[in-house]
């Protein structure tokens, strides 16, 4: 069992009897929590000046300083420590003055009983750690705003959609819940400001998940997982230059052996970014192993049947769908044929299942450049030679959009096929 305050700030303890002092120290550390044990509450106030602290206790009825004000000096000092008061008698006025002085998170009354005493310090101990983890969600998140305003610098209509979230990101500061969920929202849209197709991707893995879960009748936290992964599975890639990815997408057995070894790495990558965040871990577990095959041909750990996560498996089956460039049927029937080899058998069926349920996506077809008339869309997103975008995936075109392709088709040929929605 790991130690549960190993990484954490130590824990302050103030009592003026110096042996019931002494005492909780020692209850700490036998519990591998680090303990500064002090009799004197200015000496503790001098301390919670010079160093971080995760929780401070503090007994209430001390000379010099009570600790309603040794804990509202602390509130006021290191505002994410844990404030924990011990008293003798706890009163209603105690209670009022310990909420509008330091916001007190429990009462400790004594004599107390070393089993609830270490719960109490154990839930204290994790709120500090996820209101440090907040902050540091916050400042990547913040990171991540200002990578992708460079990166929509060209387009406005993207710039306004930064902006907006980037006002919504700095209102959040209710719950990490609601933090974990924006930020989740927010690389989805990072990922399809990068590349709309992997955006794109995301979008409709994340809706074959959807019905995947139903299908199964996942517990909702499983669930919860599922979908995170399908939104983030590709978050990763974004580390890889674009030309790479395109060649990738479009011919992966063309690659040189060391850019599929690049390749490969995006997985692990986006378990890396993933994990970043609050309550990701498994999350991250499912994303690195997404390209893992049922026959252990897969990568980048090379895992085999029932030693892939189970939810990586179904992820893998509608990440296989939802990013390949065949019609939708014939998508479909290509993961059927690899169930046993590529996909975990359960997993084609779940999503035989949930395709038959919620029906195939529009169809497409390929159409020749003079024969692109306004009012079609864009079942793929065009490219010039070099990977620029010249017009994005599910774009409705227009006579300006047509006027563009065509011009640019007679300067620099465009030799991707163009497919559109019937």
């Amino acid at each position: 069992m790991a130690d549960p305050g190993k990484n954490a700030a130590p824990i302050l303890v103030v009592d003026d009897e110096e042996l019931i002092a002494t005492t909780l120290g020692v209850i700490l550390r036998q519990a591998n929590y680090e303990a500064v044990p002090l009799s004197q509450p200015m000496l503790a106030l001098d301390e919670l000046k010079n160093r971080e602290f995760s929780v401070v206790i503090s007994d209430q009825r001390m000379p010099g300083l009570s600790g309603l004000e040794l804990l509202a000096e602390a509130r006021r000092l290191q505002p994410n420590a844990t404030r924990i008061l011990m008293t003798g008698v706890l009163n209603l006025d105690t209670v009022i003055e310990a909420i509008n002085q330091g916001e007190i998170y429990r009462f400790i009354v004594k004599p107390w009983l070393r089993e609830e005493f270490l719960a109490t310090v154990s839930n204290a101990l994790q709120r500090y750690e996820l209101l440090c983890q907040n902050a540091r969600l916050q400042a990547s998140t913040q990171a991540i705003n200002e990578q992708l305003k460079l990166a929509n610098s060209a387009l406005e209509d993207k710039i306004q959609v930064v902006a907006r979230q980037n006002q919504q990101l700095a209102e959040i500061n209710q719950t990490l819940e609601k933090r974990l969920t924006l930020s989740l929202d927010f690389c989805v849209r990072a990922l399809e400001t990068f590349d709309p197709s992997l955006g794109a991707q995301a979008r409709c893995a994340l809706q074959v998940c959807q019905g995947m879960a139903t299908v199964l009748e996942l517990p909702a936290d499983e669930r919860r997982l599922l979908e995170s992964a399908a939104r983030l599975y590709d978050i990763g890639i974004i580390a890889l230059p674009r030309p790479l990815i395109r060649r990738w997408q479009e011919n992966p057995d063309q690659l040189e052996a060391s850019e599929a070894d690049l390749v490969r790495q995006h997985p692990i990558l986006g378990q890396d970014l993933a994990t970043s965040g609050v309550d990701l871990e498994h999350v991250g577990e499912i994303i690195r192993g997404h390209h893992e095959r049922f026959d252990g041909q897969g990568y980048p750990d090379g895992l085999k049947g029932e030693d892939i996560p189970r939810l990586a498996r179904l992820l893998a089956a509608a990440v296989a769908y939802a990013s390949s460039s065949a019609p939708p049927d014939q998508a479909f029937q290509a993961v059927k044929l690899g169930a046993g080899s590529l996909f975990d058998p359960e997993a084609v069926r779940v999503l035989v299942t949930a395709l038959n349920r919620t029906g195939f996506p529009n169809a497409q077809r390929e159409v020749p450049l003079k024969e692109l008339a306004p009012g079609m869309i864009l079942a793929r997103g065009i490219y010039s030679h070099n990977g620029v975008l010249l017009v994005p995936q599910g774009q409705r075109l227009t006579e300006t959009y047509i006027k563009k392709l065509v011009t640019h088709d007679r300067l620099h040929p465009l030799t991707q096929s163009l497919l559109v929605y019937c």
